[in-house]
């Protein structure tokens, strides 16, 4: 190489840098784990914004983890000549594929944090919007791992975290300021509940599985069909679009399904951290007492607020169930990570769904 040709290479290395080039490819790190987000490669970041690489995709699934209303952007990454496999209609991962998940909030003048509601976004416009935290999902050669990464006041990079962090900050909305502790999960906390166990044995991310991938996130495509036409995915699986339970035109039964599903069956589910509790709210229930109706908890001690049965159909203000999803108590509220404030929306449709279920319990 000529010293013409290598002072070009340099110079066009700079100029990447300096205007945030999002066309890098991200590094996989097999074993090391780095301490900065931007060893990864996996964004471009300006004063202005914060772009993931051209080489991953953005994606969104049909139902989303609610935290403490944070907004998110969620990429994935497979590398050059690897491939996932469909494995009974779910999504077998290749080694060196990741998964990332910022999390911010929108901004006003002043720099305060504001409730909004989320929309879908490629790219995260700094001057309205603040960092909090990046997760990662790697999948290594011995199985996936998780990693938090926070990012710092000036929004110039984020560090490795792996016991986590908390901070407080205020929400604002049109219904006022409600000041709270927004935690960032330890290592393993992001495993356990990022990751989950499929039937065919293997464990898959959660979110970005087959089953919400079905619903499309730009053109009305759907998402697995984008993953098959970039030769990421080996064929489409059969997963129709799944229930949103933002969808008012579908049936209360159907909507709350699919909000218990997301925010609850990742550990509510018979193989999960919660299969103790023999209530199960992945959908993988084989009867009503499995989903919590006219259940009494196993264990539930202060958690049950002298409530007889999980669920007691038409009487929400007496389900074990609800009284714990309202709950910001440490020891009573569920779920028991990712959030610190109430998810009011939820809670309504929660209600809602108890309040039709017809039948009764012994008193």
């Amino acid at each position: 190489m000529s010293r013409l040709e290598s002072r070009l290479g340099v110079l066009c290395l700079l100029l990447a840098v300096l205007l945030g080039c999002s066309e890098s490819i991200p590094n996989f790190h097999e074993s090391n784990n780095p301490q900065r987000l931007s060893e990864w490669n996996l964004f471009a970041l300006s004063q202005e914004e914060l772009i993931p690489s051209e080489a991953s995709l953005v994606f969104t699934p049909a139902n989303q983890l609610f935290t403490d209303y944070a907004h998110k952007l969620r990429t994935l990454w497979i590398p050059n000549e690897s491939q996932a496999q469909l494995v009974n209609n779910e999504i077998n991962y290749p080694v060196g594929t990741i998964l990332t998940k910022t999390f911010y909030y929108p901004t006003d003048l002043e720099g305060n944090l504001l409730r909004q509601t989320s929309t879908n976004s490629s790219s995260i416009d700094l001057a309205n919007n603040k960092l909090i935290e990046t997760r990662l999902l790697i999948k290594r050669s011995q199985g996936w791992e998780a990693f938090p990464y926070v990012w710092n006041d000036d929004q110039t990079e984020a560090f490795l975290r792996v016991a986590g962090a908390s901070t407080k900050f205020n929400l604002k909305s049109d219904k006022g300021s409600l000041e709270f502790v927004y935690f960032v999960p330890n290592e393993n906390q992001c495993s356990g509940c990022h990751v989950t166990k499929h039937p065919d044995g293997k464990m898959h991310p959660l979110g970005a599985i087959a089953s919400q991938l079905a619903s499309a996130y730009a053109n009305n495509q759907n998402q697995n069909e984008n993953l098959v036409k970039m030769g990421w995915l080996d064929r489409a699986p059969d997963a129709k679009t799944p229930k949103s339970w933002k969808d008012e035109a579908a049936s209360t039964q159907d909507r709350a399904q699919a909000y218990l599903n997301i925010n609850c069956g990742h550990c509510h589910n018979p193989d999960g951290a919660a299969d103790t509790s023999a209530l199960i709210l992945d959908g993988s229930h084989n009867a009503a007492i499995n989903r919590g109706v006219c259940k009494t908890p196993v264990a539930a001690g202060g958690g049950a607020g002298d409530m007889l049965y999980s669920i007691v159909p038409g009487a929400p203000d007496r389900s074990i169930l609800l009284y714990r999803m309202e709950s910001s108590e440490p020891d009573e509220m569920m779920p028991e990570l990712g959030r610190s404030l109430i998810h009011s929306e939820g809670i309504a449709l929660i209600k809602q769904w108890i309040r039709e279920m017809p039948g009764s319990c012994p008193n």
